[in-house]
């Protein structure tokens, strides 16, 4: 099926939307929870899947199609927004924590484009939203984001987001780029993805990264996020009132007299 031709533009630094301008009839889909604001002739619709397959095929197919998006720890169901004006409308969605959105045209990526789980966003209808398999058992235990990512295939444009800063790393033939396995956003279908162990027992017990860490191998391009959400949400953790209502005092002897002594004070 070929994708709806949509256009688009990306506001804000580092939290970001997207504005999606729909032609009469065109349909962009989107994860549950990202929309944030449409005009009057947009129609909101919930659907199976990602919707690739919604006309023309059985019950069984849109079932399957649905399933595929629990195993990437994605909800049965999507939404779609379509204009069912005679003029223009526009439709936004805005990432769920700060960072960066990153547009895929997936015809300037052979089809297809491989990404985490959860990084997927917003599409045109036809792009399917599916899950790439790991073929090695190493990837599938160690590899951070688990035996399976997310696939985006078709020949429109996708937009997934990322954590805090992000980098584009083009690669040539054969040259490797090591990343820490919570920092990949995604890859080309060409890159080849594996696990490594860092080895040494200093690195291993008191490095603190990790006993693992993910090869990008060339050719291809991939792009890495600086702030992980897993990451942020460790910090914010630790640094929550634990039990008792005691915070940790941050970044002061002080502890608790600190926090009296910072005018950030909440009773």
């Amino acid at each position: 099926m070929k994708a709806h031709e949509i256009d688009y533009q990306i506001f804000g630094e580092e939290m970001q939307y997207v504005e999606i301008e729909l032609d009469p009839q065109e349909i962009v889909i989107a994860e549950a929870g990202s929309f944030m604001m449409m005009e009057n002739n947009i129609q909101m619709q919930t659907i199976f899947g990602d919707g690739s397959e919604q006309h023309g095929s059985g019950l069984f197919s849109k079932i399957l199609n649905a399933g595929k998006r629990v195993l990437t720890g994605e909800s049965l169901f999507m939404t779609a927004f379509l204009n069912q004006g005679y003029t223009k409308s526009k439709v936004s969605f805005a990432s769920p924590y700060p960072g960066k959105i990153l547009p895929i045209d997936l015809t300037e990526f052979q089809g297809k484009f491989i990404c985490q789980k959860s990084a997927f966003l917003c599409a045109a209808k036809g792009v399917s939203v599916g899950i790439e398999f790991s073929r090695k058992l190493g990837r599938g235990l160690f590899g951070g984001e688990g035996f399976i990512m997310q696939k985006i295939e078709g020949d429109g444009m996708a937009f997934v987001h990322s954590g805090g800063t992000m980098a584009k790393k083009v690669l040539g033939h054969g040259e490797i780029l090591k990343v820490d396995t919570g920092c990949i956003i995604g890859f080309t279908q060409d890159v080849d993805y594996d696990i490594e162990f860092i080895g040494g027992i200093k690195n291993s017990v008191f490095g603190g990264e990790g006993l693992f860490y993910a090869t990008l191998k060339g050719p291809g391009t991939v792009y890495v996020q600086s702030l992980p959400f897993s990451r942020l949400a460790d910090r914010i953790i630790a640094s929550a009132p634990q039990t008792g209502g005691n915070s940790r005092g941050e970044g002061s002897l002080l502890g608790g007299l600190g926090d009296l002594l910072d005018g950030d004070n909440r009773f």
